[in-house]
Order: structure tokens, then C-alpha cells, then sequence
């Protein structure tokens, strides 16, 4: 079992940036491919970007690429999501999720991530 806790969203102008915490409790964290999703008024929840347990690996979406880091540190129990250069159409709610497990590669698809967050609010103004 994996709960999250997401904090960090606010509202910031275009251009400017943020970064998102995701505090998880649970034994499996540190082994936990992780992932981070975003859903807009009216559309569809959209993967943003993964790691592996480890670290070793990320994936983006080709929208936030080269803007977007994400990490983890697993003596905190804690992913992050760094956001650069934030543009209006990436205002949304942000959710992490937890597999739950180490998966064979980072999944893209919300309904492989059993585990969610509540999600922070961010909106950027232009």
C-alpha cells in the first residue's frame, strides 16, 4: 500500500517555474516506478513524466521535454516534478502515481498506476 501527498502548485506567470512534491508513505516506495499525470478542464488526464525506482530512468512527454525534470529521493520518500519555463496551456491539476512495484519500463497509461495522490492545482497566467 502506497498513500501520496502532492504539494508545490501554485499560480505563476508564463515563463517561470515550479517544482511539485510527492510525499509517499508505504514499504514499496523506494522500488516504486512513479509516475506524474496532469488533466485539464475539459480534457483528458495526460501522463507528464516517470522514473524508475532507482532514478536511473525518466520518460516525457514530448510536450514538457527539455522543460520538465522529474526526480525522487528515496531517503525522503519523495518524488518531484521541476518545472521550467511553464506556459499557459500546462495549467492543470497534477497527480502523482505510484505502480507499486518496479516496472519493466517507465508506463504512460494512468489505469497501470493503482496508487494516486489528490493532486495540486497549478495555473499559469500569461
Amino acid at each position: 500500500q502506497v498513500q501520496l501527498v502532492e504539494s508545490g502548485g501554485t499560480l505563476v506567470q508564463a515563463g517561470g517555474s515550479l517544482r511539485l512534491s510527492c510525499a509517499a508513505s508505504g514499504r514499496t516506495f523506494s522500488s516504486s516506478t512513479m509516475g506524474w499525470f496532469r488533466q485539464a478542464p475539459g480534457k483528458e488526464r495526460e501522463f507528464v513524466a516517470g522514473i524508475s525506482g532507482t532514478g536511473h530512468s525518466t520518460d516525457y512527454a514530448n510536450s514538457v521535454k527539455g522543460r520538465f525534470t522529474v526526480s525522487r529521493d528515496n531517503t525522503k520518500n519523495t518524488v518531484y516534478l521541476q518545472m521550467n519555463t511553464l506556459k499557459p496551456d500546462d495549467t492543470a491539476v497534477y497527480r502523482c502515481a505510484a505502480a507499486g512495484y518496479s516496472t519493466p519500463y517507465i508506463y504512460r497509461q494512468h489505469s497501470q498506476y493503482p496508487y494516486w495522490g489528490q493532486g495540486t492545482q497549478v495555473s499559469v497566467s500569461s
